[in-house]
């Protein structure tokens, strides 16, 4: 799919100055239960406008509560959820929210184009057709049934819907789910333009790569809590553990598991991957094994590594 990016200033109304200073999202000791389960738990954060942030978490983390909770779907049992300083229903009506939730089907037997129009005539200062179909690349679909589309081209539609409004921030629910590469690499590709005219953007995703790749800020949940705050570089330096790669032959993991500081011992065909605390004398002992390895390749952890370390409990 050919990736557009319209200029920035096609998506401000004229006139208008973004604070990228202000709050746009904050959470003060907000807890949410459904009968004896605690979604949240007393969850304490703020979000600056003009952040693009990410929100990781397993299932049942509490993502998708506490995504539900900012755009007043929910109502939190306890605790002050605010969008911009207003209540989340207030800031919703407000027009200044935009939504592309996991949930909901197009409606069958309307054209793109129609349905596009419809949502657009909800807002008083929407953008126009022609930016919103430059922006989720709807013109090669624009007058197909709705019910046609395939997951990928539905995606855009929802894309198209959430920021309808021109709103000031955006949530994104797994918004690249059925997506191929090419339609991932484009979508995001306009999320940046969109967020770059002080936009924010909280996203929650599945799609780890994505976070490392996209986000000024990840938020990894766990069991309705925060366990980690912070930039890509920093959470995953919340691992202590290094990744040492290289190639051999018939390997044996018991042998390998010997290696001095290994913790973790993986195998693909030749390939082994240590997990290693002390990687300067994981490979000196490598060395002294006299294995036949080749390729030799040392590295700090991933985001997926360090993801698994947070939220194994």
């Amino acid at each position: 799919m050919k990736s557009s990016i319209l200029e920035p200033a096609t998506l401000l109304q004229p006139g208008l100055i973004r604070n990228t200073r202000e709050a746009a999202v904050r959470f003060e000791s907000v807890s949410m239960a459904f009968g004896q389960v605690r979604a949240l738990n007393s969850m304490n954060f703020e979000i600056n406008a003009g952040e693009t942030v990410a929100l990781l978490g397993p299932n049942g983390a509490g993502k998708s509560t506490a995504i539900s909770i900012m755009l007043g779907l929910l109502h939190a049992t306890e605790g002050s959820p605010t969008v911009f300083g207003l209540d989340p229903q207030r800031a919703v009506t407000s027009g200044r929210i935009g939504a592309m939730l996991q949930t909901g089907t197009l409606l069958h037997g309307v054209k793109v184009r129609e349905l596009v129009n419809l949502v657009r005539k909800l807002y008083p200062h929407s953008l126009t057709e022609a930016e919103l179909f430059e922006r989720a690349n709807l013109a090669p679909i624009g007058d197909r049934m709705a019910q046609t589309l395939s997951g990928g081209e539905a995606q855009r539609v929802r894309f198209a819907f959430a920021i309808a409004g021109n709103p000031d921030v955006v949530f994104l629910d797994e918004p690249t789910v059925a997506m191929d590469v090419d339609s991932r690499r484009a979508f995001w590709s306009n999320m940046r333009a969109f967020a770059s005219t002080g936009r924010t953007v909280l996203f929650a995703t599945h799609y780890l790569e994505e976070a490392d790749a996209i986000a000024d800020r990840i938020i990894v949940l766990n069991h309705g809590k925060i366990v980690a705050d912070g930039s890509s570089t920093e959470i995953k330096a919340t691992v202590n553990t290094r990744v040492v790669r290289f190639t051999l032959p018939d390997a044996e993991i018991a042998n390998l598991r010997q290696l001095f500081g290994a913790t973790e011992v993986q195998v693909h065909g030749h390939t082994v991957e240590l997990h290693s605390t002390d990687t300067d004398e994981t490979v000196r002992t490598l060395v002294d094994s006299r294995l036949a390895w080749r390729d030799l390749d040392v590295s700090g952890a991933d985001i997926e590594d360090a993801f698994l370390a947070l939220t194994r409990n």
